[in-house]
């Protein structure tokens, strides 16, 4: 199966650092990756940027993002043809359950401590964060 044949224009994906969270940046990237993914927002075909440009835009080590791709790989989520680009894989990959978590383990993390930076309580958070969900779902 070839990539290039069946390959979508360059869609332009980058990851957003947060350097506070303590969370290791190719971790990050992985992380949105894997989210992006599970989203809809890349999908299979998917061009990503390259090494070098991606390393240029998060003003990081080339290798960190190597790091990140090269487990992505490994995990079946990208492929990478030598010259050509890394693009997502054309068959959908499950995520497993303990990715999950830890996403939303960070993802409870970043808010938290975000909140708490804006001096808010976790009670505050979690009695917000039920409103919304009620207000989403029409329920109010």
């Amino acid at each position: 199966m070839s990539m290039v044949r069946d390959q979508k224009p360059y869609m332009p994906f980058t990851p957003m650092l947060d350097l506070a969270t303590g969370v290791p940046t190719y971790r990050q990237i992985i992380d949105q990756v894997l989210g992006a993914i599970a989203s809809g927002t890349l999908q299979g075909g998917d061009q990503l940027p390259t090494v070098r440009q991606l390393a240029v835009d998060l003003s990081i080590n080339p290798n960190t993002v190597v790091r990140a791709y090269r487990e992505l790989e490994i995990r079946g989520m990208l492929t990478t043809q030598q010259g050509i680009g890394t693009f997502v894989t054309m068959q959908p990959v499950p995520i497993d359950e303990a990715v999950r978590q830890r996403q939303l383990d960070q993802l409870i993390g970043d808010l938290l401590a975000r909140a708490g930076a804006a001096g808010l309580t976790a009670d505050e958070v979690v009695a917000r964060l039920q409103e919304f969900i009620s207000e989403q779902r029409g329920i109010s």
